[in-house]
């Protein structure tokens, strides 16, 4: 942890739900917490993370985050980036932090000037609020990988293609959500009412949650070690989630990717939809 004890002041740019999470890790739980920095983007949630920490400030503009910072998050929407960041000015003794899905770090240097501070991509989750969260990195930089450690875990990779395949797999976090949702509203139909419904899902998945944690068995085992034969676990996957469907996951997944390695291999001049953002950042 030497390496986070010598980052004392950190800088967020953009501060949504990613945003709010890591500045709620850094300065929850145990051990010294940085001084923070916020920009005034996102009023509503910086003056909420001000009030609840006394090393936690609002400034001026993104100016006076950098200035003020060692080490500059830059969480701010795909979308938004060239309008929030026109005219930055970033030194060279700075780190800065690219939590933008789908922004590669080529993109985000000519929007700040071609400055020579290094850069690191990044896709924390925002259960690093809790510090349970383990954080894709690119390239690996150690201080950077020191702070996502404190928040979880840290996973560097070896190049920006591997990158982008961590991040083309956070895109499926909310079909998880959706896959619940319609179970619950299954059992509503036939008659359950809604509030028994949701919680009897949230428990049973919450459960599986819980088991993912025996890394000793890998994720075929665990769904094997569920599964009675001919019983009911396995005639839901085998006649649901079937070839065709594996098929098809694979088919949206492999878009998703070749639409990310796209992004990173353009000029920054325009976005192509909103592919990248597979994690909702404000």
């Amino acid at each position: 942890m030497s390496e986070v004890a010598a980052v004392k002041r950190v800088g967020v740019i953009g501060v949504g739900e990613i945003g709010r999470a890591l500045v709620t890790g850094l300065c929850d739980g145990e051990g010294a917490a940085p001084e923070v920095f916020l920009s005034p983007r996102g009023a509503r949630v910086a003056a909420e993370l001000a009030a609840r920490y006394d090393g936690v400030h609002v400034c001026a503009d993104n100016q006076q985050v950098v200035d003020r910072s060692e080490l500059v998050i830059i969480a701010v929407r795909r979308q938004d980036r060239h309008e929030a960041l026109a005219g930055l000015r970033v030194g060279g003794d700075k780190v800065v932090v690219n939590v933008m899905a789908g922004v590669g770090n080529d993109d985000l240097r000519a929007t700040l000037a071609r400055t020579d501070a290094p850069f690191v991509r990044a896709i924390p989750l925002p259960a690093v609020r809790e510090r349970r969260s383990v954080t894709v990195t690119y390239p690996s930089h150690p201080a950077v990988d020191a702070l996502f450690e404190r928040l979880g875990g840290v996973l560097p990779v070896a190049d920006e293609a591997a990158f982008n395949v961590f991040s083309a797999l956070t895109g499926t976090l909310t079909t998880h959500y959706w896959y619940l949702a319609t179970l619950t509203s299954w059992a509503v139909a036939h008659g359950i009412p809604s509030e028994e419904a949701d919680g009897y899902v949230r428990g049973l998945f919450q459960g599986v949650g819980r088991s993912l944690s025996d890394e000793t068995r890998t994720l075929h085992q665990l769904a094997a070690d569920h599964e009675t034969p001919r019983g009911s676990n396995e005639r839901i996957r085998t006649t649901w989630f079937d070839r065709a469907n594996v098929d098809s996951l694979n088919t949206a997944l492999d878009s998703l990717l070749t639409d990310l390695d796209d992004s990173d291999d353009s000029d920054g001049s325009g976005d192509s939809g909103d592919s990248g953002d597979s994690y909702d950042l404000n």
